[in-house]
């Protein structure tokens, strides 16, 4: 573990970014429900742990992206990112909070909060997951609070999808 508060060369902040990037992507990817931006993020021989599920990240990205699909919408927000990059490897841990909306009758919102454990390598100057272990904090399940009739302002922005109905995929900028 390197020096708390050490000042990084800016080799280190460019690989630091780099893994931040593949820790964000893979929160798009089960966002959007896109089982291709989810394998963009492993390595072809990646290993992940899931609880559940213990083995190869790539058999795992279907899977995750269509299972996701049960919910309306989902978002996955990360933070506290600690990376220790000794060499062409980097441990990291990130927290996780993430946001479940499925429609029904009633409606309910499941929240989990978690951390993501990282082996991370770099091989011909690209940064990807080696294995991924997701440890849970807590969750909870609650009533549907989504109500669009009282929130008037709300009515007319575009919501989130799922791949590739997401505004992502179409968005070049400014229309």
């Amino acid at each position: 573990m390197t020096e708390t508060g050490r000042v990084p060369s800016l080799a280190e902040i460019a690989d630091r970014l780099a893994i931040q990037e593949v820790i964000s992507m893979h929160c798009r990817g089960v966002d959007r429900a896109s089982a291709d931006i989810l394998r963009s993020c492993y390595w072809p021989d990646a290993e992940v742990d899931y609880g559940a599920y213990k083995g190869p990240a790539h058999d795992f990205c279907g899977p995750l992206s269509e299972a996701i699909k049960r919910y309306e919408n989902t978002q996955h927000a990360v933070s506290n990112a600690l990376i220790d990059i000794d060499g062409e490897v980097a441990r990291t841990e990130t927290y996780l909070t993430a946001y479940h909306y499925l429609a029904g009758t009633p409606d309910t919102e499941m929240t989990y909060i978690g951390r993501y454990l990282d082996e991370m390598q770099k091989r011909d100057g690209v940064w990807k997951i080696s294995f991924r272990k997701i440890v849970m904090t807590w969750h909870q399940n609650a009533h549907g609070s989504k109500d669009l009739e009282r929130n008037p302002s709300l009515q007319s922005i575009t919501e989130a999808s799922r791949y590739p109905h997401d505004p992502l995929f179409g968005f070049n900028g400014k229309p």
